[in-house]
């Protein structure tokens, strides 16, 4: 079955998939925006595959409106996929409920609220890491998106808090509202991302879960490259998961349970399978050829002459031309 935008349209299960992940340390493919779209997270499956994924961030307001087909490529999943959350961000509860609602019935693992995006554009109109300074809004928030999610675990992504770290003020209370998950980028809003993530302060968190709410699952973020960084951390704090980022540009195979050296050959054929992805998932026009472009570093780094055939590739207007200088390049 489809929707009336073409989007398949799957059963959802009534496992929580937080409970299933819980019974292991697991690693989670962090949302980003412009980043984990369909495309980039089926490339990333099929090279090394996280436990769970994330969609981009989809505007809530923005999918409520009549104009909200770019909203709903932020949503859209393949039917091999998975397991994927739904990350969703606004200022309106009724929005909130509706979106989740609906996207109950579209084959996602659950719904995660982003609390923690410290984008200035974002948060001077409330949203994303200002819930931090509004937390009756935020609470709101949470009851009307699980209000509509129905079965669908509802989850949030915050940060540490605003300008300081707000342990029990903040975080304890996003524990107390019944969530399924808790993802805490170790960093304040003020902080951004411009020092080292608090992860000293994580066995705090862990043992405030603990107090509070043992049934939650908790996620830390922040600085951890790979697999094995993330079980390092696990073991180190007792958090039951840990969501990788960044670490993703700097190796698509930040997955793999062993820690493999990649070929040149290896990471050009990553980077023409995300084309071939790309083209096969999107009608011409439907989605920009320049945001291709964000993608490029991710793949070709690491070899002799990396640098130089980044820079060709970023004067490339079409795939075709992408294709015909990956060919070109000599590979010894």
């Amino acid at each position: 079955m489809v929707d009336s935008y073409g989007y398949i349209l799957l059963m959802n299960t009534t496992q929580n998939i937080w409970q299933t992940l819980r019974s292991r340390p697991f690693a989670a493919l962090a949302p980003m925006d412009d980043v984990t779209d369909v495309v980039f997270r089926r490339l990333v499956q099929e090279l090394a595959p996280a436990d769970v994924y994330f969609t981009e961030f989809a505007s809530v307001e923005g999918f409520c409106s009549p104009g909200r087909k770019a909203i709903e490529r932020r949503l859209h999943i393949h039917a091999e996929e998975g397991p994927v959350v739904a990350q969703i961000w606004g200022t309106t509860p009724e929005y909130f409920r509706e979106m989740a609602t609906e996207l109950a019935g579209r084959g996602f693992a659950g719904i995660d609220i982003n609390m923690g995006c410290p984008v200035r554009d974002i948060i001077k109109n409330g949203g994303c890491s200002a819930l931090i300074n509004t937390p009756e809004l935020a609470a709101e928030i949470i009851a009307a998106t699980k209000e509509g999610a129905g079965d669908l675990p509802v989850s949030v992504k915050t940060r540490l808090g605003w300008s300081k770290p707000e342990i029990r003020e903040w975080l304890g209370f996003l524990m107390q509202l019944d969530i399924a998950a808790l993802t805490v980028h170790l960093r304040t809003v003020k902080e951004m991302s411009k020092v080292d993530a608090h992860w000293e302060l994580a066995r705090e968190i862990v043992a405030l879960r603990d107090e509070l709410a043992p049934e939650l699952v908790l996620m830390g973020n922040g600085d951890v490259e790979d697999r094995h960084a993330a079980e390092e951390r696990i073991a180190e704090t007792g958090q039951d998961g840990v969501m990788i980022g960044r670490g993703i540009f700097h190796n698509p195979w930040a997955f793999e349970r062993e820690a493999t050296e990649h070929s040149i050959d290896e990471r050009l054929a990553a980077l023409t399978r995300h084309l071939d992805i790309f083209e096969s998932t999107w009608q011409d026009g439907e989605k920009r050829f320049d945001p291709l472009k964000r993608f490029f570093k991710i793949y070709v780094q690491g070899f002799d002459g990396a640098a130089h055939l980044r820079a060709q590739l970023m004067d490339c207007k079409t795939i075709t031309e992408v294709r015909a200088l990956l060919a070109s390049f000599p590979r010894s």
